[in-house]
């Protein structure tokens, strides 16, 4: 190392050390030795001593408690434990010790063959160790504890490895992004876009108010017209109505012949003083003319009258435009507008009624709303922010947009627009999973599924994926991913695979699964759910059995999609030795444990401190692995026997308890489907089985548990859900609707059937990969009620939903965020250590998801068309 700082200095050979090169080379090399020393003395200071049980508090404890049990229980923050169980006594799990296989982190036991490279720039060579490889951070810390006992007996110059001291890894190195080798140019423009946008949304929101509108309740008399003229003119030429009352849907049209009928009129007077269009005050003996400047809005309301008191209320809203030249009359004071409500029915209606002077103009919220959406894909595409962070700044972009255009919402409607539903569902099934994940039974599942398969990986991934699949048909997706993932991870580091694309298969295979049932995934219950398509002979029986045909057969392509897409084993593995890729994964977990960390308090900086050194020891291995180039023995096999030793059940109390508190959430969750049986949603179960696992579990430390919940991943959802309600009231949704409708309508009478079902399969299908599925789904139902009901267009209703089902669902496998399941997927692999881009997953879900439409399209076709089997 000196004689490398001394060649920077005079890169000569043939100059000598100690003479003058071009200038005074002997107060360089002190000055640079100097240097040299005190960075060694500082670094090996902060580096290479962890803290004695004296200098741990109690209030430095309680953050050690918080940490995974895999941190936890690390030799290197022995005194943590030692200090603990000083004050609170011993627990169940002891400290393990350097020769404990529970601190071996998934190492299996095997061998290894040590690469000896010789250094060109040093006399000494760089030493491995033969024989059975021992866990990287066991061997670092032995190593750093016997040095501080020794009274490092290494010297200053060097570190325990025998490496060259490396800098220390802080806070700031940690967090650095991916992208910042591009340079600082690209982190330029990255913040310069950032802030841009930020004043963008900011000032908005600062120069707009909330809008809130009065509500006035009133009544339209029998035979009898009621007005009501608008107190102030309008900025604009339009102006929205919205009625709330005992309304029928737009599809329920053709049941009634009663409707309440509004309309807009112009109230001409001779006063032309009053520019501020304020004549609220106009008496009728003042009115000169009534001009009619809007056809009539019809609202069908039920025939029967005692139906009125029944039915629920459900809000209507219509957009009126009288036009420029009747508004520069209005603005003048020259006239005022009247809202004219009367109907045909034989008793008074009551209706609220609420008038907006600034409705949203549709067709520029739809360009705004494409441009918003576009902003979130290229944020998560190109991994310029994390994907939270970029669901968080897209939905406030959509927000501010919003504003911009006189709709900023209110609190109470935003926090409306969340589904909180899901968000229980997710919060407390991650909560019993991280309990169920202490016993051990994920370990001892992945062992099993291996003695199952006789270790062939495809027999393996088959069969997991068709589990999985069958799983999801019964239970929603989402729960399915949240059980299955702990499982598939640890599958494939039992079996030395690499867990991204087994994870893609997975959840792929979930999408398909949750596709068959009308419980399986969030669009089925929306569509199985409808009041109009259930009655229409749509139940459980008869939607599973229609989707039972084409997700087989999309399950067949799809496995051989991913054989195509991972043609040899060496696809599914590391490209780098296992022993490398163990502490790179093992690094990755210890720096989210010290990024989890604060600097607020003297006991969290300790904490993190600690976490820190770890990352450091655990670098200075993964440097020596990368120099020393150790690779496996291929012919090596781990046996089964040394696998079920090393994965046993941990904790079989703990594991009873869990099981009670699942046979209870699984059992309600199929009873879901029964509502006279059961009243509780999914959300409420999950949360119910979360307290009384919690209960069960008698835990003391339920901040470590707290810890262990994915709320990036929830953060993340709430965010989305904030912004596709937000493209919805910008009119996206609305727009993607009603261009689908116009071209089934412009088609010719005979090949309407096919044409409705291509493009509503095709189009469900793309904007689902894009788009939450939800709100999508809300509408394409709409716009196929909408089609049967038209009699003019004589469309049956069931092959209609059998192409929303398949494209809303299937489609969810095109992006990273075309579904919750792939969400969760990647929040919880993420939280294990693995991480996959969007772009990962789109080469695989993609074009599994092009190829599952492909087959929908030629079933559809072949049995609904050709065959009418409806």
């Amino acid at each position: 190392m000196a004689y490398k700082a001394l060649r920077k200095i005079c890169p000569h050979s043939r100059c000598k050390i100690g003479t003058h090169c071009g200038g005074s080379l002997e107060m360089k090399v002190k000055a640079t030795g100097k240097r040299i020393l005190r960075r060694r003395k500082s670094s090996k200071k902060s580096l290479e001593h962890f803290p004695t049980p004296n200098q741990v508090t109690e209030e430095s404890l309680e953050v050690w408690r918080k940490l995974p049990a895999v941190i936890r229980q690390d030799p290197s923050l022995a005194s943590f434990r030692q200090e603990h169980e000083r004050l609170h006594g011993t627990e169940d799990d002891p400290l393990p010790t350097e020769d404990d296989p529970s601190v071996d982190d998934g190492d299996d036991g095997k061998e290894f063959i040590t690469i000896k490279v010789t250094n060109p720039d040093s006399s000494g060579v760089t030493d491995g160790t033969d024989g059975v490889k021992r866990s990287a951070s066991s061997t670092a810390v032995a190593r750093a504890n016997k040095q501080q006992q020794n009274g490092e007996k290494n010297g200053p110059n060097t570190t325990t490895d025998g490496d060259v001291e490396e800098p220390e890894v802080t806070m700031h190195s940690m967090h650095g992004h991916p992208h910042q080798q591009h340079g600082k140019v690209f982190t330029y423009i990255k913040l310069t876009a950032l802030l841009v946008v930020w004043l963008v949304f900011t000032g908005f929101l600062m120069s707009k108010n909330e809008k809130e509108l009065e509500p006035r309740q009133m009544s339209i008399p029998e035979s009898k017209v009621r007005t009501y003229i608008l107190p102030d003119a309008p900025p604009g030429s339009r102006v929205g109505i919205y009625l709330k009352g005992s309304f029928l849907n737009d599809q329920q049209h053709n049941m009634t012949t009663n409707y309440v009928s509004v309309n807009l009129q112009l109230l001409y007077t001779g006063n032309s003083n009053n520019s501020s269009g304020n004549m609220s005050y106009v008496q009728e003996h003042d009115v000169k003319h009534v001009e009619n400047v809007t056809d009539a809005w019809l609202v069908p309301i039920p025939m029967d009258v005692s139906a009125l008191d029944q039915l629920d209320e459900i809000s209507r809203k219509h957009t009126f435009d009288i036009g420029t030249a009747n508004h520069r009359k209005v603005t003048a004071g020259k006239a005022v507008i009247r809202v004219r409500l009367s109907s045909n029915a034989d008793t008074d209606v009551p209706v609220r009624f609420t008038y907006d002077p600034t409705p949203i103009d549709k067709e520029t919220g739809v360009m705004y709303a494409a441009v918003v959406l576009l902003g979130l894909y290229v944020l998560i595409i190109w991994e310029i922010v994390n994907r939270t962070f970029a669901a968080i700044i897209a939905s406030t972009l959509a927000i501010g947009v919003l504003a911009a255009m006189n709709e900023r919402p209110s609190m109470p409607k935003l926090i409306s627009w969340i589904d909180v539903e899901t968000l229980l569902l997710l919060f407390g099934m991650m909560i019993m999973v991280a309990i169920l994940s202490e016993t051990g039974i994920f370990d001892f599942l992945a062992v099993y599924a291996y003695q199952v398969t006789n270790g062939k990986v495809w027999s393996l991934i088959n069969c997991l994926c068709v589990f999985t699949a069958v799983l999801s048909s019964f239970l929603d997706n989402v729960t399915t991913v949240l059980l299955m993932t702990p499982v598939t991870i640890r599958l494939c580091e039992v079996m030395e695979l690499n867990p991204v694309p087994v994870l893609m298969s997975m959840v792929i295979y979930s999408n398909v699964g949750g596709t068959l049932t009308p419980v399986g995934d969030p669009p089925n219950v929306i569509i199985a759910s409808n009041s109009y398509i259930s009655k229409n002979g749509v139940n459980f029986a008869t939607f599973t059995l229609h989707m039972a045909i084409p997700i087989a057969i999309v399950m067949v392509t799809t496995y051989f999609q991913l054989r195509m897409k991972f043609k040899t084993i060496n696809d599914l593995r590391f490209t780098e030795p296992q022993d490398v890729q163990e502490i790179r994964h093992e690094i990755a977990v210890w720096q989210r444990a010290a990024a989890s960390l604060s600097s607020y308090s003297k006991d969290e900086d300790l904490v993190r401190e600690t976490l820190l050194k770890k990352v450091n020891r655990l670098s200075r291995s993964l440097k020596k692995k990368l120099v020393s180039g150790s690779v496996p023995v291929e012919s090596y096999k781990a046996t089964l026997d040394e696998l079920k030793s090393k994965y046993p059940i941990r904790n079989y109390a703990l594991l009873v308890k869990s099981a009670v508190t699942l046979v209870f959430v699984i059992t309600f969750f199929f009873l879901h489907s029964a509502p006279d049986i059961q009243k509780l949603s999914l959300g409420w179960t999950a949360l119910l089985g979360a307290i009384l696992l919690l209960i069960l579990a008698d835990r003391e430390d339920i901040e470590s548990v707290i810890a262990r919940v994915e709320w990036s991943t929830l953060l993340f959802f709430a965010a989305l859900f904030i912004l596709m309600e937000a493209l919805a009231e910008l009119g996206l949704i609305e727009w993607i609707g009603k261009q689908t409708e116009s071209v089934i309508l412009s088609v010719s009478e005979e090949s309407r059937l096919a044409v409705a079902i291509l493009l509503i399969l095709w189009v469900s299908a793309f904007a689902s990969a894009f788009v939450d599925n939800i709100p999508l789904t809300t509408m394409m139902v709409k716009i196929a009620i909408g089609l049967a009901e038209n009699e003019a267009l004589n469309l049956p209703l069931k092959p209609l939903v059998w192409a929303l089902a398949l494209g809303a669902c299937l489609g969810g496998n095109g992006t990273l965020i075309g579904a919750s399941a792939n969400v969760v997927c990647a929040g919880v692999a993420e939280q294990h250590g693995y991480r996959f881009t969007f772009i990962e997953y789109f080469k695989v879900g993609f074009p599994v998801m092009v190829g599952s439409i492909i087959v929908s399209t030629v079933y559809l076709m072949f049995a609904h068309v050709l065959f009418a089997w409806h």
